[in-house]
């Protein structure tokens, strides 16, 4: 291929009708066809990156090997296609409107009026060809948030249709993503919503080249060739999207329904060969066909919004596969646990994973958990602040330093186990300034760290300013706490871990960032093995 191919997906109607699932399951048919495919997702926020977002605002934020915080459907493209993304890989408004006016500020624009036309929309532009340009990919597939229609989405919709024209024929394509209601009291599918979004999207003078319909219900032949038709779509173009029991699933029904296949038809790409999909289809078979089922116990303090914990969701669901074990995650709310709801709590459960997350609030509870599961025995699983938690929780219980804690939650504590970096201690702005990205990490033999990752180097994506406090090192692990992995440029302290339990551990990172369906996770795939053992010698016993 001489040129990179586009493909921009929009959304009308309502929000959340799963653009983010779609696109990723065109790249992995396009994929597995043999095309280098890469997808990208532009925020309509102001936010520069979703950093700041509190976890309700806009679920989990992702981070990349490259350090960057973005949007969580970039977890699902890696998910999907098994290829890291990175800071390209996402753009808001805010870092767009940012790089316009610093670009103003240091007087490119020769003096000229800084407008949205041509201004924003030309950087807009820049960015969405920006990874097609590097020559990495055949095909790159670009997410708009929203729906159309948004104020904030304008910007985006109008540098898609200039795009579309500069392009030229046959080398860009828009997917436009529908909703298709069912009304009961009709006993009907309504196709006039997905009609008045079409109509919106063309008043923003771009014609919808495929209809992606999201249903609950079959769409009949009328219906399609009555959307075809009032849509301006060939009615092969018209593609149902229903529902489906995972979203690994639509993978298969985007291939069933032809999306690539019409996709490649406009971009006038050959179909090459039939989709490889023979190790996505055991993963699904496994998924579907569990052989035993464990209760884990999501211990957390945004456990509201199931977004919120994506990453480690759709984890636990890849090493269920791995396992063949169904995982059911009860989310529990660390706010409201403590010493004496406990057990209450935990009844039931068969492993225990504390969560991430900042500030203060539902820490005792966090800690609580983390005593209960030591002393009792159950597999445990801290990340980033569990892991901190464990530390503290250690630190109180074991070597007697009763207020020990973290500086995050107590500057005064006598006991700081966990502190501030001191590279942190100036920092003013919170935005993008924590310790992100793939940082190395050396694992001691002998553990069970490099008994589940069986290597003594691992890269692995970080996101916190907190960290292990070294002076409390030597005390810790005097009393039993195993130090098992450190970074080796700082020296801090990656992985902990006890020995004679049937499986306690705690990372300072976040594992879940790199988990998808054809590499799960090897702590998490390690985590529901010995809780499955555990579960089954404790039948037996």
């Amino acid at each position: 291929m001489n040129q990179t191919k586009y493909i921009f997906v929009t959304g009308g109607v309502t929000s959340s009708l799963g653009k983010g699932i779609i696109a990723a399951s065109l790249a992995k048919l396009l994929q597995a066809r043999g095309y280098r495919t890469t997808i990208q997702k532009f925020d309509p926020y102001i936010n520069v990156d979703p950093g700041t977002l509190n976890p309700y605002e806009h679920g989990e934020c992702f981070v990349t090997d490259d350090g960057a915080e973005t949007d969580l459907d970039l977890g699902h493209y890696e998910r999907f296609l098994n290829v890291p993304t990175s800071q390209a890989n996402n753009v808001t408004t805010g870092r767009v409107y940012l790089s316009v006016i610093e670009k103003e500020r240091r007087g490119e624009f020769l003096g000229k009026t800084v407008q949205v036309v041509p201004h924003i929309t030309n950087e807009i532009k820049e960015r969405m060809q920006l990874l097609g340009k590097t020559g990495d990919y055949d095909i790159v597939i670009t997410e708009i948030g929203g729906t159309v229609g948004d104020i904030e989405s304008l910007p985006y919709i109008e540098s898609v249709r200039q795009l579309v024209w500069e392009l030229g024929e046959n080398n860009s394509i828009v997917i436009h993503l529908t909703l298709v209601p069912y009304l009961a009291a009709a006993g009907e599918l309504k196709t006039k919503p997905t009609q008045h979004s079409v109509k919106t999207l063309m008043e923003s003078g771009i014609k919808a080249d495929i209809l992606v319909c999201r249903t609950e219900h079959e769409l009949s032949d009328d219906l399609r060739q009555k959307l075809a038709l009032f849509c301006n779509v060939k009615r092969e173009a018209v593609i149902q999207s229903i529902d489906a029991s995972t979203i690994y699933e639509v993978p298969s029904l985007m291939l069933k329904e032809g999306l690539d296949v019409v996709a490649l038809k406009k971009l006038a790409l050959s179909e090459k060969s039939i989709p490889d999909l023979a190790q996505w289809n055991e993963f699904l078979h496994r998924l579907k066909n569990p052989k035993q089922t464990i209760n884990v116990g999501l211990v957390g303090k945004y456990v509201e919004l199931q977004d919120s914990y994506k990453s480690i969701l759709e984890a636990f669901i890849h090493a269920g596969a791995a396992n063949e074990v169904k995982v059911n995650v009860i989310s529990i709310h660390s706010e409201f646990t403590n010493s004496e709801n406990i057990a209450e709590k935990l009844k039931g459960i068969d492993g225990i994973l504390v969560a991430p997350g900042f500030g203060e609030r539902g820490i005792e509870g966090k800690i609580e958990t983390v005593r209960y599961a030591r002393e009792n025995g159950i597999p445990f699983f801290g990340i980033c602040l569990g892991m901190q938690m464990a530390v503290i929780e250690y630190a109180r219980n074991v070597l007697g330093y009763a207020d020990a804690n973290s500086t995050e939650m107590n500057l005064q504590t006598p006991y700081p186990v966990i502190s501030l970096m001191d590279e942190q201690k100036n920092i003013v702005d919170k935005g993008g300034t924590m310790r992100l990205g793939a940082w190395k990490c050396n694992i001691e033999e002998n553990s069970l760290a490099y008994e589940i990752y069986n290597k003594n180097v691992i890269s692995e994506r970080h996101r916190h300013r907190y960290e292990f406090n070294n002076e409390y090192r030597q005390s810790l692990e005097n009393a039993g706490l195993k130090c098992s992995g450190t970074n080796p440029d700082t020296g801090l302290v990656e992985i902990i871990e006890l020995e004679n339990h049937p499986f306690f551990i705690g990372v300072q990172y976040h594992p879940e960032y790199k988990s998808t369906v054809a590499n799960p996770h090897p702590i998490f795939v390690s985590f529901v093995a010995a809780i499955k053992k555990h579960k089954n010698n404790m039948i037996t016993a």
